[in-house]
């Protein structure tokens, strides 16, 4: 009898468990952030193959909706980048990889001899800052608009250290605007490009950004400003 009864507690015990253990996990799932995290963490592993060079054609990385880097990734000989910031920008968003810091630098002195001030706004940010970017906007509008206007951890071109968003003094930087405008025209000599132009969104799958540029070194930006390519269009012919 002793031994029959043994027997049921253990088997209750057991059930216990694993009934909790379920609750838990359904509980979970339910937390939109703890699941946008999870989901974009899989995602991450699932489109970045190649951890420290993901998704990348002669030496320029490729990063958008669909092709992701790993969260331990880090750019090379990140430095902080000399130019007049944004009150509101971190340290951490000052910085850039070495070569793009130095060429925006030249553009920003450039752009001033000829009576044009851009400031920076955002440039470097870490996985875990796009995480924390990321939750925070998918806890106050929900997920579906968080991914209309968010990029997703580990699908962020700010992650690889080869783009800024400049601004103006106005802080009001859109395509009309003289500072625009010039960034669209000159931006290339310097080896960067405007990465997500106007008219080609469903290529990109990112809205117009006039004030984004990306650092694919001066052949490179030659090529597509004067063919009026994309950076994926680019790469998909090479």
């Amino acid at each position: 009898m002793k031994k029959f009864k043994l027997i049921g507690a253990i088997i209750l015990v057991v059930f216990i468990s694993v009934f909790i253990s379920k609750d838990r996990l359904l509980k979970k799932d339910k937390d939109p952030i703890v699941a946008a995290q999870h989901d974009s963490e899989q995602d991450v592993e699932a489109n970045s193959q190649n951890k420290n060079h993901s998704n990348s054609i002669s030496n320029i990385l490729l990063v958008n909706k669909t092709n992701g880097i790993s969260k331990n990734y880090t750019p090379e000989n990140i430095t902080k980048v000399n130019i007049p910031f944004v009150e509101e920008a971190t340290e951490e968003e000052k910085q850039m990889a070495g070569e793009p810091a130095k060429a925006v630098e030249d553009l920003v002195k450039q752009a001033n001899s000829e009576g044009i001030q851009f400031l920076g706004s955002s440039a470097y940010r870490s996985y875990d800052t796009q995480l924390d970017t990321y939750t925070r906007r998918v806890k106050s509008q929900g997920r579906e608009k968080a991914d209309a206007y968010v990029a997703k951890p580990g699908y962020s071109e700010h992650q690889t250290g080869l783009c800024i968003d400049l601004t103006n003094p106005e802080r009001w930087f859109v395509g009309s605007t003289k500072e625009a405008k010039w960034l669209a025209e000159n931006a290339h000599k310097f080896g960067f490009i405007i990465r997500y132009p106007e008219g080609k969104e469903d290529i990109t799958g990112t809205a117009y950004e006039p004030w984004h540029i990306r650092y694919v070194g001066k052949d490179a930006a030659e090529e597509i400003y004067s063919k009026g390519l994309t950076l994926e269009e680019y790469l998909q012919n090479k």
